[in-house]
């Protein structure tokens, strides 16, 4: 390989659910990308390769959605960026690494949508669950249809929150070791959420998150009154995080990172240096520089340029 990438370049990442995904579909890309280079060596072991390329943006993303096509039937995620003007030769690539995380919870972090979850022990599952995904798909206004699904829960007892927590709460695998190794590495993680803060605090704490921001439920004499205490943190609250995290940490819009699946996301991912869609609703999923659907949040690491062997060990 030779000592510098020609400019402009972009980095194709190839991330796998499992070992051996991205060796399974390295010569569907020598095919399509003839003039690529290895970043980083591919084996049978490798879950995440990267190649790179010069390329005009208009052929770069063409490229892409060739090959995505031809890749459909394998469970990989593609993904190109541009390469940050900086970096020009491979002792450069750790340039990519982000200082700044902002990551939704609900069906990101968590397997769940909290609300949903309160919902089924409510016996209202059905009714809220609906809203969730019209809201998440971006057909309804955030505020209101958080209002109107946290109404059928008036009455229901704090108990009801710690039994979801406990029992019906798992966390999306790769999630402590994504946390970990960016503060390993100097990065400042949080986590922003439209759910409720009795979730976002436990979580964070647990997964290891820096600091944690979301709604608090309006709680009377041990039972939850149907409201919320505003303001409430939706789809504005959270680009308004991102800006001021990165403010406060002195940071560059290219040093950001953020990453949800709902239609309430998409400010924070689209004004992020990279913003990236997981196992998100279309409408996120089109307007995102990158987009997971098979890999777990450990892919995040990989599309920054880190390898396995700068994973921080988690228990």
């Amino acid at each position: 390989m030779h000592d510098a990438f020609a400019a402009p370049a972009f980095v194709l990442t190839a991330i796998g659910h499992e070992a051996g995904s991205a060796h399974a579909c390295g010569e569907l890309i020598a095919q399509h990308l003839p003039e690529a280079r290895w970043h980083r060596p591919l084996d049978e072991r490798e879950r995440a390769a990267e190649w790179i390329f010069p390329d005009d943006p208009r052929e770069a993303c063409a490229r892409l959605a060739s090959l995505r096509d031809a890749t459909k039937t394998l469970p990989i995620d593609l993904n190109l960026q541009a390469l940050p003007a900086a970096v020009r030769t491979p002792a450069d690539m750790a340039m990519r690494r982000k200082r700044l995380l902002v990551a939704d919870m609900d069906s990101t972090i968590i397997n769940q949508e909290c609300i949903d979850e309160i919902a089924v022990v409510a016996g209202v599952g059905a009714r809220v669950a609906a809203i969730t995904e019209r809201a998440m798909r971006g057909e309804l206004d955030f505020e209101a249809a958080l209002n109107e699904r946290v109404a059928l829960l008036t009455g229901l007892p704090v108990s009801t929150l710690h039994d979801v927590f406990d029992n019906r709460i798992t966390l999306m695998a790769g999630a402590t070791t994504l946390i970990a190794t960016m503060k390993a590495h100097g990065a400042l993680c949080a986590l922003v959420s439209g759910g409720f803060t009795f979730f976002t605090s436990r979580i964070a704490a647990k997964v290891g998150f820096d600091t944690n921001r979301a709604n608090t439920l309006e709680i009377v004499d041990g039972a939850l009154t149907g409201q919320v205490t505003p303001p409430i943190l939706g789809r504005a609250a959270k680009l308004e995080a991102l800006q001021a995290l990165s403010d406060a940490q002195g940071l560059t819009r290219d040093q950001t990172l953020a990453v949800g699946d709902g239609a309430n996301d998409l400010a924070m991912i689209e004004a992020a240096g990279l913003g990236i869609a997981y196992r998100a609703k279309p409408i996120v999923a089109a307007k995102a520089d990158a987009a997971i659907n098979h890999g777990d949040l450990t892919a995040l690491l990989y599309l920054q340029g880190y390898r396995d062997a700068d994973f921080a060990l988690t228990a």
